[in-house]
């Protein structure tokens, strides 16, 4: 145990010593979960374009009615064509076209479409049809109340207009509180709360797999050799060699944890849950990095394909972007990889609040392929140990 643990520190103090890993361990990480926070963060409001046909005050003030609603960025455009191409552009989730025409038939009483166009395949579609549907509706409510009073010989449109909108500003609706239960989301939350973990499992497989170099440096400085000429067992060796990986993915992901909670507030749930999570995690990692090391010949080879294959998981797995948003094929593909089911439990943990019950299976799973990969690992190293 003894020899383990030598071994085990060596290990870490030469991974001390290089500042290039310690930059991807370390600072990369955090600049990437700043970045992909901040801008998850900025998309909380749904982009709408506005196309204004009609060039008259009722629809000049319909347009001003969405520009003003707290959960819509208008961008006026000039034609349909525009707000087609927009969409498909993906610059904005809808786009409202207000028809030529729209004040006289309002004032004459008659009934007026307002088309909406939507990407069919766009997920936040529903969300703008809604916002949308909302302002139109307070906006028909007042032309509706200002030509129920010029019918009644109450006035002028225009002047019934102006008190019907006035009534409205100052009647404000009914606020609802909104409680979810039992829910069912298959996202992660939005912002830092997205990035984090989803970064956490990224770089900890990452780093784990470029890690294998100094596996790889210890077999050809001799280290593993002469510590054998000691009365060292070979599974000493091996377990050492498993310490240290175990206490460097441990280390960053104890350490995103630490920045995402202080630095930019992410709430990592159910902390047994996540605690349970995070060192299963860690295993995987430690079974990828040792098998890294012992699959590649040299350390460059090591620094520069792990992280290839770590990011390719990544992506498979999840962690750029959710795997819902994929063709059911991609995602059955994703979930070959350990990162899929490591993002399926954080969203069990931070989108429905699960805790070591609901993500028993998941860790399951991802203690099967920790197992494997340690297995795979040990037999490899313990083999290049014995054989002359």
């Amino acid at each position: 145990m003894r020899a383990a643990v030598a071994l085990a520190g060596a290990e870490l103090r030469r991974f001390a010593r290089d500042r290039t890993f310690l930059f991807f361990m370390v600072l990369l990480p955090v600049l990437i979960i700043l970045l992909i926070g901040i801008t998850i963060s900025g998309n909380d409001k749904i982009r709408v374009g506005v196309v204004d046909n009609g060039r008259g005050a009722l629809s000049s003030s319909l347009a001003r009615e969405l520009a003003d609603d707290p959960a819509l960025t208008v961008e006026s455009l000039d034609s349909r064509a525009d707000a087609s191409a927009a969409l498909r552009r993906s610059e904005v989730s809808a786009a409202v076209v207000i028809p030529s025409g729209f004040d006289a038939a309002l004032r004459a009483g008659e009934q007026v479409t307002v088309p909406v166009l939507v990407p069919g395949s766009a997920e936040s579609s529903q969300a703008a049809l809604t916002a949308v549907q909302a302002v139109v509706g307070r906006h028909s409510a007042a032309v509706q109340a200002a030509a129920f009073a010029t019918d009644r010989r109450l006035g002028s449109f225009d002047r019934n207009l102006g008190a019907a909108t006035r009534l409205q500003q100052a009647n404000q609706a009914v606020p609802l509180r909104t409680e979810v239960v039992d829910s069912a989301s298959n996202y992660l939350p939005l912002g830092f709360s997205y990035s984090a973990p989803t970064m956490l499992v990224l770089f900890v497989f990452i780093n784990a797999l470029a890690g294998g170099a100094a596996m790889i440096q210890t077999r050809q400085y001799g280290i593993l050799s002469r510590s054998l000429a000691a009365p060292t067992r070979p599974r000493d060796l091996v377990g050492g060699e498993a310490l240290a990986y175990l206490s460097l993915t441990v280390g960053q992901a104890v350490l995103i944890v630490g920045i995402g909670a202080v630095l930019f507030g992410v709430d990592w749930g159910n902390p047994w849950a996540a605690a349970a999570l995070i060192f299963v995690w860690a295993l995987v990692g430690t079974g990828a990095g040792m098998l890294s090391g012992t699959l590649f010949r040299t350390p460059e080879q090591a620094g520069a394909i792990g992280p290839a294959i770590g990011i390719a998981f990544g992506m498979l797995g999840g962690c750029m972007w959710p795997l819902e948003v994929v063709p059911p094929s991609v995602r059955m593909l994703g979930h070959a990889t350990p990162h899929a089911w490591a993002v399926d439990a954080w969203v069990e943990v931070l989108s429905r609040g699960g805790g070591l019950t609901q993500i028993a299976g998941y860790l399951g799973i991802l203690a099967l392929y920790a197992a494997v990969l340690l297995t795979l690992a040990s037999l490899r190293l313990r083999r290049s140990l014995v054989t002359p």
